[in-house]
């Protein structure tokens, strides 16, 4: 049998990886495919191991061997019955031949990472890991800590780990103990400059220097304004949760700000942000700057 593990989701790739081992019976043999060599080929795909009658073989990165990848289709099929091989290529070309044979060979499972729009999702999983793990949590609390943490699995795992070592997981604790993403931090700094706290901006913004990059703080500034001018244009007959993909907790945090804003005031916050990204696209000035210039712009509309 041969599986394929694709996807940048290595949080469900390494899950997968053990639910696989986990029901073999024996100690699984691997190996990085970028530094295996042609000779090697028979004996890992062909060999039969004198103490075991079956094998499983777990093989990453054979992609990015470039003497191996191309050929490899042809081995596909002298590939011994008592071999369980197992692949992992996060990012396959799907152009080879090599892919296309496997395509038909073997069992895929494509695991993509999770995104916004995944917030629901992340929190159903929640959920299910909590109850695994013994810790008793209620809605409130799970949304509280997709919030911090954000929908990368490996994350969201660890504060779980965490939660139930401090044997606690109310919202109070995980305030307490668990470091906000940088897309909460951005929420609280837009937050504090659309209610007009220049100086809360100033401060706020000392402190994300000393941690988060300012493109990358930029670009979750950016879609804050974006996510704000579409809760701010909505009619009531719209969903905006599903019509924008906006997480309904991002909505219901919006929609204060852009009732106190208008639809006046949400243009203005575009436009200001439109004028710093342009800005940063021709380094007008150095970057956190213009990222203090528009803040205090917002705070002063």
């Amino acid at each position: 049998m041969i599986t394929l593990l694709t996807g940048e989701n290595s949080f469900e790739i390494e899950r997968a990886l053990s639910d696989i081992a986990f029901c073999f019976d024996g100690a699984a043999e691997k190996f990085d495919g970028e530094t295996l060599s042609l000779a090697q080929l028979p004996d890992i795909l062909m060999g039969i191991s004198l103490f075991a009658t079956r094998r499983l073989v777990i093989i990453r990165g054979l992609s990015q061997n470039k003497s191996i990848w191309p050929v490899f289709g042809d081995w596909i099929d002298r590939i011994s019955d008592d071999i369980n091989l197992v692949l992992v290529e996060p990012k396959p070309d799907k152009r080879t031949a090599t892919y296309k044979t496997l395509a038909k060979k073997a069992v895929i499972k494509d695991f993509e990472p999770w995104t916004e729009r995944d917030a629901m999702r992340a929190e159903k999983w929640v959920g299910d890991e909590a109850k695994k793990l013994g810790l008793s949590m209620d809605k409130k609390s799970i949304q509280t800590l997709v919030r911090r943490v954000g929908v990368d699995q490996w994350g969201l795992f660890n504060a779980l780990e965490k939660l139930s070592l401090a044997g606690d997981a109310s919202v109070e604790t995980i305030t307490d103990i668990i470091d906000a993403n940088p897309s909460e931090n951005v929420f609280n700094l837009f937050e504090t400059a659309v209610r007009g706290d220049a100086k809360g901006v100033e401060k706020a913004l000392r402190i994300l220097k000393q941690t988060e990059d300012p493109y990358r703080l930029s670009a979750l500034l950016f879609s804050q304004g974006f996510q704000l001018a579409a809760v701010a244009n909505a009619s009531k007959t719209d969903n905006v949760a599903k019509d924008f993909g906006i997480h309904p907790y991002v909505v219901s945090k919006l929609a204060p700000i852009a009732k106190m804003l208008g639809r006046g005031g949400a243009a203005k916050v575009i436009n200001i942000f439109a004028e710093a990204d342009d800005d940063m696209k021709i380094s007008r000035a150095e970057p956190w700057l213009l990222i203090e210039r528009a803040l205090i712009k917002i705070a002063n509309i």
